[in-house]
C-alpha cells in the first residue's frame, strides 16, 4: 500500500506540474502576442487620432519620423519627390533638422535644391522644407514644390527685363535724334533727314506698346465670352490688306484660296486663286484678326522681293469636332531646328538685325501662340532653311458653318480630307498620309 501511495502522490504532483507549466506557457504566448513588435512600431496605429486624416488632404509631401529616425508614415507625394527610400528619409539637410526639432522643439524652415530623380541633365528640385514636433515622440516634415513657381518668377524676370530693354532703345534714340534736331535747326535736309528717323522709332515704340498690351490682353482675358462665328475669309482679307503696303514695296505676291467678300486685289498685284467659301471659326473677332494678321505681316517682312505668299483654309473633320486649319506659306529664309523650339517665346528672334530693319518686337508669334491656345486651338510650324516656312493656325469651327456643311455635302470645298493646293488654290483628293497643305516651292525670283 505504502508503494502504491507513494506512486499515486508522484503521479499526482507531477500532474499539477505539468499543468501549472502549460498554464505559463499559455500566458507567456498572451503575453508575446500583445507586445508590438519592430514593424508593429512603423503603421498609422502610432500617429495620434487625426493626423493620418489631415496628412492625407494636405498638398504639402508630408513624412512622419519617429524616435529612431524611421519613417511611420509618408504620403505618396514624398515618394514621388524622392524624399523617403528604403523606410529612411533620404535627404541628409532635412534629416538633421528633424532631429534637431526633436531635441529643442523647435519649428524649422529651410529651402533647398535637391536633385531631379531620373534626369542626367543636372536639373535641380526646388523645395521648401518645414519640420515641427509631433506629440512627444514624433517629428513632421512638409516639404513643398517650388520648382514651378520659381520658373514663372524667372520668366516674370526675364519678361520685365526685355520689355525694360526694348522699351529703352527707341525712347533712347528718340532721345538722340531729338538732340540732333535741335543741334542742326539751321540745316533743313538734316533736320529733314532726323525727323524722318524719328517718325520710324516713334512708330517702333508705338507698336512695341499696342502689342504689349494685346498680349496681356489675350492672357488674362476669356476670348469667349464675346465669341461668335467669325469669316475666314473677311479674316484672310483683314490681314491681307494689312500687308498690302510691305508686299506691294517688295513685289510679294499674295495667293490665297479664301474668297473675300469684296475688298480689293492683295498688295503687290496679289490675285486670289481658287475659293473656300462659308468657312466659320468660333472665336473673338478681333484677337482672331491679330493673330491671323501676325502670321501673314511675318511672312511678308521674311520673304525675299519678288516672291509668293500663300494663304489657304480648309475644314478637318475631327473627333473631338470639326476645325478650320488656315495655313500661311512663305518662300523666305526658313527656320533651324534649334529655333523652332523657342519661336514663340515672348522677345525671341531668329535674326534680331532682320527684326530691327523690319520693326519687329519678337511678340507676335507669342501673341499667336496666346490666342490659339484660349480658343481651343494650336499653332504649328514646318519650316527649312531656304525652303520658307508654313504656319497653321488650327481654331475649332463655329457650329453654324457646320450645320450648313452637313446640309451639303456635295460641296467640294468641304470635302472630307480634301488638301488644298495653295498655288493652284484648288481642292485635291488626299490621303490620310499625306501633308495637310501643299507648300510653295524654294525661293524664286518671279517675273
Amino acid at each position: 500500500m505504502d508503494v502504491n501511495a507513494a506512486v499515486a502522490a508522484v503521479a499526482a504532483i507531477a500532474g499539477v506540474l505539468t499543468g501549472v507549466i502549460a498554464m505559463l506557457a499559455f500566458r507567456w504566448s498572451e503575453r508575446e502576442q500583445k507586445r508590438p513588435t519592430r514593424s508593429s512600431l512603423h503603421t498609422d496605429a502610432v500617429l495620434p487620432p487625426g493626423v493620418d486624416t489631415v496628412l492625407s488632404v494636405l498638398r504639402s509631401s508630408a513624412v512622419v519620423l519617429d524616435e529612431a529616425d524611421a519613417v511611420v508614415k509618408a504620403s505618396s507625394a514624398a515618394y514621388a519627390l524622392g524624399l523617403v527610400r528604403g523606410g529612411k528619409l533620404a535627404v541628409e539637410p532635412m534629416l538633421q533638422m528633424a532631429r534637431d526639432t526633436r531635441r529643442d522643439g523647435e519649428i524649422r524652415q529651410v529651402e533647398l535644391d535637391l536633385p531631379r530623380r531620373g534626369t542626367g541633365r543636372g536639373e535641380a528640385l526646388a523645395v521648401s522644407a518645414r519640420v515641427a514636433p509631433l506629440g512627444s515622440r514624433l517629428v513632421l516634415l512638409l516639404v513643398e514644390d517650388l520648382t514651378e513657381a520659381r520658373r514663372i518668377e524667372a520668366v516674370r524676370r526675364d519678361f520685365v527685363a526685355n520689355v525694360s530693354h526694348e522699351l529703352k532703345t527707341p525712347v533712347g534714340a528718340l532721345s538722340l535724334l531729338s538732340e540732333a534736331v535741335m543741334d542742326a535747326s539751321d540745316d533743313p535736309e538734316a533736320v529733314e533727314r532726323f525727323a524722318g528717323r524719328m517718325q520710324i522709332e516713334a512708330t517702333r515704340l508705338t507698336s512695341l506698346v499696342q502689342e504689349l498690351i494685346d498680349l496681356s490682353r489675350v492672357q488674362n482675358d476669356d476670348p469667349l465670352e464675346d465669341a461668335e462665328p467669325v469669316r475666314v475669309d473677311e479674316l484672310v482679307a483683314e490681314a491681307v490688306d494689312r500687308c498690302r503696303h510691305q508686299a506691294g514695296a517688295k513685289q510679294i505676291t499674295m495667293a490665297s484660296n479664301v474668297w473675300a467678300p469684296e475688298g480689293p486685289d492683295q498688295g503687290g498685284g496679289g490675285r486670289r486663286e481658287g475659293g473656300t467659301a462659308d468657312l466659320r471659326v468660333w472665336g473673338n473677332r478681333g484677337q482672331l484678326a491679330a493673330a491671323l494678321g501676325n502670321l501673314v505681316e511675318n511672312a511678308v517682312n521674311y520673304s525675299p522681293a519678288r516672291t509668293r505668299v500663300g494663304i489657304a483654309a480648309r475644314s478637318v473633320n475631327a473627333p473631338g469636332g470639326d476645325h478650320i486649319e488656315i495655313a500661311v506659306t512663305d518662300q523666305g529664309i526658313g527656320i533651324s531646328d534649334k529655333d523652332k523650339e523657342r519661336i514663340f517665346e515672348r522677345f525671341y528672334r531668329v535674326d534680331p538685325a532682320r527684326s530691327r530693319a523690319t520693326g519687329g518686337t519678337g511678340l507676335g508669334l507669342a501673341i499667336v501662340k496666346h490666342v490659339a491656345a484660349s480658343h481651343g486651338g494650336e499653332v504649328t510650324v514646318w519650316s527649312a532653311e531656304g525652303q520658307g516656312s508654313t504656319f497653321t493656325l488650327r481654331l475649332p469651327e463655329a457650329g453654324a458653318a457646320r450645320d450648313r456643311a452637313h446640309q451639303q455635302p456635295a460641296r467640294e470645298t468641304r470635302a472630307g480630307g480634301a488638301g488644298l493646293d495653295v498655288e493652284a488654290g484648288r481642292s485635291t483628293p488626299e490621303s490620310p498620309e499625306s501633308n495637310a497643305y501643299e507648300t510653295l516651292p524654294a525661293p524664286e525670283v518671279l517675273p
